[in-house]
């Protein structure tokens, strides 16, 4: 049963949020929005959606080639779309990094297909919480002081756990006194072996991914503006580019897909730039 928890928390976070938001979004309103969507702007934006799997799998294909390892773009490309589905369905919203590893194991070594993996998303929320803390001081008056707090409290802990795990020596530093598997001392050890593949991608690689990583976001938020502007919402580009990470940060809640968390914040998020909660939730879908 309690290998079971996780999952069975998350299908509850989701239909709690989803019942949360239609005890205080009408149906009929819901559905009257997306009854108006104008199908020219899906196209786009579900283009733009699967160009960011393809875009990932170069990030991920560049810390890979840093480490003097081949991986054939497609099957990365392949594993990037494998990874976003068990993502929305396994326990947690990195049950598909575990799926990459996997697989990823077929094509490389163990620890490379690891470490990679885990330098691939490390940048990715990298980038992700530096952007969310640069758009904050531009955000409008009406914006919930909460968001702001959370964002900026996520961001700061997330930027500094990653700097400090890219880094390494704080880790082995501390690791020296953990006991057996939790050692990094012991250069035999997986745990060890993950830790060096983390710090042997490169200063080079690890820009290039930063990089991707910086216009994959800029690309989600794109995405974001082509399904407002589909429901014919003035929603403006900038004023996206500090909802989209902000929403981001909070998606790393656990839930199906995200979908509930998402649901429950955009009327929030959403008000200060014009939309109903109806609107809001509409676009959240």
């Amino acid at each position: 049963m309690r290998k079971y928890l996780p999952t069975l928390l998350k299908i509850l976070i989701s239909v709690g949020g989803l019942l949360y938001v239609f005890s205080r979004v009408p149906l009929q309103e819901l559905g009257a929005e997306l009854a108006n969507i104008r199908w020219r702007w899906v196209l786009p934006a579900l283009t733009l959606v699967y160009c960011g799997f393809v875009l990932r799998a170069f990030r991920w294909r560049t810390l890979v080639r840093g480490l003097n390892v081949t991986i054939p773009f497609g099957r990365l490309v392949y594993l990037y779309f494998v990874g976003s589905f068990f993502n929305t369905f396994l326990p947690t919203g990195f049950g598909g990094d575990v799926v990459r590893i996997m697989e990823a194991s077929r094509d490389a070594p163990a620890h490379v297909a690891a470490g990679t993996v885990i330098v691939d998303r490390l940048t990715g929320l990298f980038m992700l919480f530096m952007m969310a803390l640069l758009a904050l001081p531009f955000r409008p008056a009406e914006f919930p002081q909460i968001f702001v707090i959370s964002t900026v409290t996520i961001s700061i802990v997330g930027l500094v756990g990653g700097a400090i795990l890219l880094e390494g020596n704080l880790i082995r530093k501390l690791g020296g006194w953990l006991p057996g598997p939790l050692s990094v001392t012991d250069p035999k050890r997986p745990l060890t072996k993950r830790l060096d593949t983390l710090q042997a991608c490169g200063k080079g690689p690890l820009l290039c991914a930063l990089t991707v990583s910086t216009l994959f976001n800029l690309l989600l938020v794109s995405i974001w503006w082509l399904f407002s502007r589909a429901l014919g919402y003035d929603i403006g580009y900038g004023y996206l580019l500090l909802v989209v990470p902000t929403m981001a940060v909070f998606l790393l809640i656990p839930s199906i897909g995200g979908l509930g968390v998402r649901e429950s914040i955009a009327p929030a998020l959403l008000a200060a730039a014009g939309l109903t909660a109806a609107q809001a939730v509409a676009l959240a879908f």
